[in-house]
């Protein structure tokens, strides 16, 4: 599944569960890069949530960035359309879930 795809799943799902979110573009002068695809509040918690197809790895910036988040008592991670991969980066704080996961964790 490409990302784009899996992505408008997830903002679709969020949407119909009526959760605040933001979807950050990286890539031009005014944003930086290796923050979250998308910026989520989820019953007070914060969640900064990268997405990735099953077969891409997150940058070391990403996984430095999600691990800080993670530091400071939000959720970062990286959600997957249905597998999880190793950690490309284990020294830093950050998780993977699969999107049926992610949902059975936070939408019960």
């Amino acid at each position: 599944m490409k990302e784009s795809k899996f992505q408008q799943q997830v903002i679709q799902f969020l949407k119909d569960n009526k959760v605040w979110y933001v979807k950050y573009w990286a890539g031009s002068k005014f944003t930086s890069e290796g923050v979250p695809d998308l910026l989520v509040c989820i019953d007070g918690t914060f969640h900064g949530i990268e997405l990735k197809n099953d077969d891409y790895y997150e940058s070391k910036l990403q996984a430095y960035n999600m691990g800080l988040i993670n530091g400071n008592d939000g959720e970062g991670y990286i959600l997957r359309p249905t597998k999880v991969k190793k950690n490309k980066y284990p020294e830093f704080n950050y998780y993977q879930l699969t999107f049926e996961e992610w949902k059975a964790r936070w939408f019960r």
